[in-house]
């Protein structure tokens, strides 16, 4: 049985390094391979050999592929409308890693609590480097955010704000 220490441990680890990769994101527009790359690989593993795992091994696998091709399908779609890039591919490893270590379940939320920072801090953050609405801002902070939220605070949306409207 793992250890709470354990488990804490890991939480940390993965919101510490959240919080790295909103940083750099929102300096650079860019999320670095050398620690996403890593985060889907390690979230993988551990979620296959640890007495600790946070979500099935099957759910990782699911969760980090389907994490990639839905940021990747959404990115496709708009390129063939618009002829132009709607997200960056380090967000879709970004989601692949979330998805590596905290399940397929828990993409959803992630997605509605990153879409929902997005449409809310992209507006602020357009206003405040006096950009337009078309301009590109940086999406791994809102995603990062929400997975920090889901793995502090698992299933959020379903306990808490959905039950309360039924």
């Amino acid at each position: 049985m793992p250890s709470l220490l354990t488990i804490d441990t890991i939480r940390l680890a993965l919101i510490l390094t959240l919080l790295y990769l909103a940083y750099v994101d929102l300096r650079t527009f860019r999320l670095p391979n050398a620690i996403t790359f890593p985060m889907i690989f390690l979230g993988l593993i551990f979620n296959f050999y640890s007495t600790a795992k946070l979500t099935n091994f099957f759910d990782a696998v699911t969760g980090s592929v389907l994490g990639y091709v839905f940021i990747w399908g959404l990115n496709e779609i708009y390129w063939r409308l618009k002829k132009q890039h709607a997200i960056g591919m380090g967000d879709a490893k970004l989601l692949a890693a979330l998805g590596a270590w905290l399940g397929l379940s828990a993409l959803v939320n992630i997605l509605f609590f990153a879409s929902i920072g997005g449409i809310i801090g992209g507006l602020i953050w357009l206003k405040m480097h006096q950009k337009s609405i078309r301009s590109a801002f940086p999406f791994g902070p809102f995603i990062a955010i929400a997975g920090i939220i889901e793995l502090l605070w698992p299933q959020l949306l379903q306990t808490r704000l959905l039950s309360s409207l039924i």
